[in-house]
C-alpha cells in the first residue's frame, strides 16, 4: 500500500519505503532541530555500543563454557539492538518531516538529507511508487554533494541511482550534482524549465541536518557489526539452552 508523501514520516508511523537545477527552497538552519536530530542519533549510537558489548561478552561466556550466561547476554544485546533501531527510526522520520515541510521543497521534490543509506532507499522507493500511481511525470531527489561524508564521498547518490536502475527508471544529475532528476514515466530524463522557488528566489543551501557518518554506519551496514561468529554463537547458545 502506498503512503502519500504528506504522510511519510508522520509521528508513530514507520517509513516503509521513503541537488543545481532550479533552486527549490531556502533552508534556514535551526539549532533546535539539529539538537533533537543529534540527540536521537546519539541515543541510537549508545544502544549500538551496548549491543556490541553484550555480544562480545556473550562470545566470551560461550568460549568459557557458560552457555546460560552467553544466551542471556545475547538476548540483552538483541534488546539494545531493537532500541537502536527505534531511535534511528525516530531520527529518520523527524528529519524527514523537517526537511520536507510545506514550503521547504516543491511538490515534485524530495529531500533525503539526514538519512542513512537504507533509510533513504526505502523512503525514495515509496515516494516513487506513490508518484507513479498518481501519474506524476518526474521527481527531483535532493541527495547532497557528500560534503559532510567521510572523504567527501557521496553515499546517497549512488544508492539513488542504483534504485532507479532497479526500477527501470532513467535519471540524470542536475547542474547541482547533489540533486537528481528522475523520469517516472519513461523517456529521456530531461529536467523541465526552472520554476519560481517557494520563497521568491534564494539559492538552495543543503540542510545541515545529516547523520555523523564518520562515527556511525549507514543502516545498511549495521549487520557488519554482528560478525558471523556471533550469529553462530547465538545458534550454539540456543542449542545449549
Amino acid at each position: 500500500m502506498s503512503i502519500p508523501m504528506t504522510r511519510l514520516g508522520n509521528r508513530g508511523e514507520s517509513l516503509i519505503t521513503p541537488s543545481k537545477g532550479p533552486p527549490t527552497f531556502t533552508h534556514d538552519d535551526n539549532a533546535d532541530v539539529e539538537r533533537e536530530y543529534d540527540r536521537l542519533r546519539d541515543l541510537a549510537r549508545a544502544e549500538a555500543n551496548k549491543r556490541n558489548d553484550c555480544f562480545e561478552r556473550s562470545r566470551r561466556a560461550y568460549e568459557d563454557g557458560d552457555g546460560a550466561r552467553a544466551k542471556a547476554l545475547s538476548n540483552e544485546g538483541k534488546a539494545h539492538d531493537a532500541k537502536m533501531r527505534e531511535y534511528n527510526r525516530q531520527a529518520s522520520e523527524y528529519i524527514f518531516r523537517e526537511n520536507n515541510a510545506p514550503g521547504r521543497v516543491e511538490p515534485d521534490s524530495i529531500d533525503l538529507h539526514g538519512q542513512f543509506v537504507e533509510e533513504a532507499e526505502r523512503i525514495l522507493e515509496q515516494r516513487i511508487r506513490a508518484d507513479q500511481a498518481r501519474g506524476q511525470t518526474h521527481l527531483h531527489a535532493i541527495v547532497g554533494r557528500g560534503n559532510h561524508s567521510t572523504n567527501h564521498v557521496q553515499k546517497l547518490k549512488p544508492k539513488v541511482e542504483e534504485l532507479c536502475r532497479e526500477l527501470g527508471l532513467r535519471y540524470s544529475t542536475e547542474e547541482n550534482d547533489g540533486r537528481i532528476y528522475i523520469n517516472l514515466q519513461g523517456g529521456e530524463p530531461v529536467p523541465p524549465p526552472p520554476s519560481k522557488p517557494p520563497h521568491g528566489g534564494g539559492q538552495h543551501r543543503p540542510p545541515q541536518h545529516r547523520p555523523p557518518q564518520e562515527e556511525y554506519p549507514e543502516e545498511g551496514e549495521e549487520e557488519g557489526l554482528l560478525p558471523l561468529l556471533l550469529r553462530k554463537l547465538e545458534k550454539a547458545c540456543c542449542a545449549v539452552m
